[in-house]
């Protein structure tokens, strides 16, 4: 074939963009395909025992039985469709028996207040301990840690101070072991530095506690802001990124503080607010392909009262968490047990809603092996078929999606497992 240039002209200028491609490469890896919890619940840290997810588990189900009462009253109350109402139920109660927390965070900071060094020093070692007994009694959630107070000038030593008594304590009463998918979560970010702090403590710590390098982790919460736009006239999202210097495992949004620092009303600070929208489209633009996971906040009124209250807290919760995840937030917070109904419920209908549409496209899509292809007047492309992938990803992960459901797309399990469009092409074009 005739060509203006030959093989070692094209290398030779092609080394400025590969130079420049590895470091993107290592900041944007893209999403792992490992589960991720469908939300975060808060509870103070004065509350916090080893069974605290299983005593929510069984306050979530007796609330489902009291004012739930049977799959169409549940469904009806919070817009079900009938035809998914039964199925639902089934799955909400094997959850809520089986694991009804996912993630849980002992909080130090807004769900337990300021209180005395003391009072609070004993808090956190009595957290420790806590935490050391469900691991050795298997009754932690599989992801949990800590929320510690914001870095201000006032509180910083504060939260410094707490994270220390948690973490030491925790590893003395273990033998130098943590729970799985621990973390520590920074609020009210204000400056890159303030991320930079906490990763300096974890450095010094981890060698003196005999943990490996990066053991220590943590997430940010979005809820100023400073974070989205610094004084500068940049966003601070990126830079708080670099200043975790890979040990950032999650970015949450901070609904109310968030919306009270743009000055909004009381009455106006919701989860569904333009505002709220903005900075959550930040965060999406900022940490898209980081492998950050993104959370969206809290439904801030709880289902407490006789049965139409709880029903019409219920129906606000699931639009808020529909929401969330037509804007690709899966994770939230939840705030109080009978909310746990609620988030499976709307999580498992969410993707249950779209099986049969996203089955057959994906089919289709996996039997032209890739190639372009019209399902009713739904065209799609090859990011389109990654896309359909990682729905049936994450309703597995979520458990709203049993694998045989997933099964149904002509996926074998290994393909499924594989969690690339690309490497399942490339599979099948090799045969």
């Amino acid at each position: 074939m005739k060509t203006t240039l030959n093989n070692q002209e094209l290398e030779n200028l092609s080394k400025p963009l590969n130079a420049a491609l590895a470091p993107f490469m290592r900041r944007f890896p893209g999403n792992a395909g490992e589960r991720q919890p469908v939300h975060t619940v808060y509870g103070g840290a004065h509350l916090f025992k080893s069974d605290t997810a299983r005593k929510l588990g069984e306050k979530a189900r007796q609330v489902l039985d009291e004012h739930g009462v049977d799959p169409f009253v549940f469904g009806r109350a919070i817009g079900l469709e009938d035809a998914h109402a039964e199925t639902i139920w089934q799955r909400v109660v094997e959850k809520l028996q089986r694991e009804p927390v996912e993630d849980f965070r002992v909080d130090f900071e807004d769900g337990y207040g300021n209180r005395s060094d003391e009072e609070e020093d004993g808090h956190a070692a009595i957290v420790a301990r806590e935490l050391a007994a469900g691991m050795r009694d298997g009754t932690l959630p599989p992801y949990i840690g800590i929320r510690i107070k914001p870095f201000s000038q006032e509180l910083t030593r504060r939260g410094l101070r707490t994270m220390d008594i948690v973490v030491s304590t925790l590893l003395n009463e273990t033998g130098g072991k943590l729970p799985d998918h621990f973390v520590i979560t920074l609020p009210k970010i204000q400056l890159p530095e303030q991320v930079t702090l906490l990763c300096d403590v974890f450095d010094a710590m981890e060698p003196r506690l005999g943990l490996a390098p990066h053991t220590l982790r943590l997430e940010f919460m979005i809820e100023t802001t400073q974070s989205i736009l610094s004084a500068r006239g940049e966003s601070n999202l990126p830079l708080f990124l670099d200043a975790a210097r890979g040990r950032a495992v999650a970015a949450h949004f901070g609904t109310y503080d968030y919306t009270a620092s743009c000055n909004i009303t009381a009455a106006e600070q919701r989860m569904d607010h333009p505002s709220c929208d903005f900075a959550r489209h930040m965060m999406q633009v900022a940490y898209a392909g980081t492998g950050l996971w993104l959370s969206d906040g809290a439904t801030n009124v709880l289902p407490i009262g006789d049965r139409d209250t709880i029903h019409r807290a219920w129906k606000l919760h699931v639009d808020h968490i529909r929401h969330s995840l037509v804007h690709a937030y899966y994770q939230g917070w939840d705030l109080h047990p009978a909310q746990l109904p609620t988030r499976y419920a709307a999580v498992y209908d969410f993707f249950l809603s779209g099986l049969k549409p996203a089955t057959e496209r994906l089919r289709n899509f996996m039997e032209k092996a890739g190639q372009a292809t019209l399902v009713g007047d739904v065209f799609d492309d090859a990011a389109t078929g990654q896309g359909l992938l990682n729905y049936f990803i994450r309703g597995i992960n979520s458990g709203a999606l049993t694998e045989e459901e997933a099964l149904a797309t002509g996926l074998t399990l290994d393909e499924l497992r594989s969690r690339s469009f690309v490497k399942i092409l490339a599979g099948r074009r090799a045969k």
